[in-house]
């Protein structure tokens, strides 16, 4: 057996880089094809349905914590809905400039109101962004620490 382990949701990915058929990989582990589909969709697998897919693979192979799986999603659904914030307030703005515009238009004098305005939704949006975006992240960080100080983890 190889020293790494895999995580049990790459199983799928293991089968099909051997060009295998679940049908192939339920004979060669004993396991049902309905086992494995379940595996491959997400599901739980019993420790020896672990074992018999860790020697068909010659690896470890590992159920993957659903605690970091939760925290994953939550974080992608957390992004999401400041994305659609920022989005939403973007088209307010462009929507709240139309009238303010039109006068403009019609009346030379409203034109510098109109500029305040406008001056004042990029700020709004620019912070808003600043907070979206996250222009200074972690993989940020790490490219800096990385340029400062070299990689720490060079393999020979």
């Amino acid at each position: 057996m190889h020293s790494n382990t895999t995580n049990l949701r790459d199983i799928k990915k293991l089968r099909l880089e051997r060009h295998w058929s679940q049908e192939q990989l339920a004979e060669m582990s004993g396991l049902s094809i309905r086992t494995i589909q379940r595996i491959e969709n997400g599901e739980n697998a019993g420790l020896e349905s672990l074992k018999s897919l860790a020697a068909v693979f010659e690896t470890t192979i590992e159920d993957s914590n659903k605690k970091e799986e939760l925290e994953q999603v939550r974080k992608e659904e957390a992004y999401i809905q400041k994305l659609k914030g920022f989005y939403k307030l973007v088209a307010i703005a462009i929507l709240s400039m139309i009238a303010p515009i039109i006068i403009a238009f019609t009346d030379t004098n409203f034109w510098i109101i109109v500029l305040w305005i406008l001056l004042g939704w990029f700020i709004i949006i620019g912070i808003y962004s600043l907070n979206t975006f996250e222009f200074f992240g972690e993989e940020w960080q790490k490219k800096q620490i990385e340029k400062k100080f070299g990689s720490k983890n060079k393999t020979n």
